[in-house]
């Protein structure tokens, strides 16, 4: 089903920032906020979810025109999302991270392509802004295998990172959604303490038949795995455990025979990458984790059909594929298209 247009005029977009500690990152996220061009009588609310910071993150917040959710521990970022989105007033729903800067042009752009394609969701490209001739990412996509990638994610930018296109995957780093999207899909599950949360939905919007759009022209910048720290101990394990628990939720069982070589692949190589970081307790930390977990959240659901998902699953496979290809192959994907069979037609 499209869903009905809103407005372009009179609207409120709610932000929902997730945040622990780190009110030096905040404050620079919430400016770029601030400095965000509206439609004429449109009314902008920022909300920051605070995951207990022992900072001044709150007092930045608030100094700078932020309502504060104060949780008083870490709950995780998907506990933390799911409060502000309840908790938002707007039509509109931006998700943004707390070291993500914007352009000034990023909402509007996004308001506009969302309108004008009829898309449930919509999303931009953000450049690292540690090496800012580098993308952080253009959109997301996910494999057979359930393994995620950023597209375009530590290479230069180009023209094959320009085009407007189709999307089920909304990275959750920075993305606007209409709030009837999660009306649809629910929001987002609290097990994904944090990473691939937004994978999980993503899988549940392709499930559903729920597209978003992917707009080039609207910027941003990430500083990237500067809260949970890149291949922690702590990150490891939950990466680990929750690409098991996406299989276990969102495969059926046709898909399961079917994607079988692609699911191993993708798991070894993972596991390789951990190992060779010097992460294999974590790693088998979080393998034991989802192991346990695939009990619980194997449902008579999972095992129903999944067409659609398999279906946006092999295009974005084959979507990895062609941005590898254009912009070079980095070692995991490399690995993983000579081991994995052939891309299949999805029925599932």
């Amino acid at each position: 089903m499209v869903p009905a247009p809103f407005a372009t005029s009179a609207m409120t977009v709610s932000v929902v920032i997730p945040h622990l500690n780190r009110a030096d990152l905040l404050g620079p996220a919430l400016r770029s906020v601030n400095s965000l061009r509206m439609p004429p009588g449109s009314e902008l609310e920022v909300i920051v979810v605070d995951n207990g910071s022992a900072d001044d993150s709150t007092a930045t917040a608030r100094e700078l025109g932020a309502r504060v959710i104060e949780l008083g521990s870490n709950h995780g970022v998907s506990l933390a999302l799911n409060r502000g989105i309840k908790e938002a007033r707007g039509e509109w729903i931006v998700l943004l991270n707390n070291d993500v800067r914007l352009k000034g042009d990023w909402l509007a752009l996004l308001l506009n392509g969302a309108l004008r394609s009829s898309a449930w969701f919509a999303t931009g490209k953000i450049y690292d802004a540690n090496r800012e001739s580098l993308l952080d990412g253009a959109g997301d996509a996910v494999c057979r295998g359930g393994a995620a990638w950023r597209l375009g994610h530590g290479k230069a930018d180009g023209p094959a990172f320009s085009n407007q296109r189709t999307t089920h995957f909304p990275s959750a780093t920075a993305v606007l959604f209409r709030r009837e999207f999660f009306e649809r899909t629910g929001l987002y599950d609290e097990a994904f303490f944090a990473y691939l949360e937004d994978v999980d939905l993503g899988m549940r919007a392709a499930a559903l038949g729920l597209q978003g759009v992917y707009l080039p022209e609207a910027e941003a910048w990430h500083l990237g795995s500067e809260t949970g720290g890149q291949w922690s101990a702590r990150s490891v394990t939950w990466i680990t455990r929750h690409q098991i628990l996406l299989i276990a939720k969102h495969y059926s069982q046709p898909m399961l025979l079917r994607f079988a070589m692609p699911i191993v692949a993708a798991q070894l190589l993972w596991a390789t990458m951990a190992v060779s970081r010097g992460r294999f307790r974590p790693w088998l930390r979080g393998l034991k984790l989802g192991l346990a977990d695939c009990k619980t959240r194997w449902s008579a659901a999972s095992r129903a059909g999944r067409a659609p998902l398999a279906a946006a699953l092999c295009a974005s496979e084959a979507e990895i594929a062609r941005y590898q290809q254009a912009a070079g192959w980095d070692r995991f994907w490399k690995w993983y298209f000579r081991l994995a069979w052939p891309a299949e037609s999805g029925r599932g």
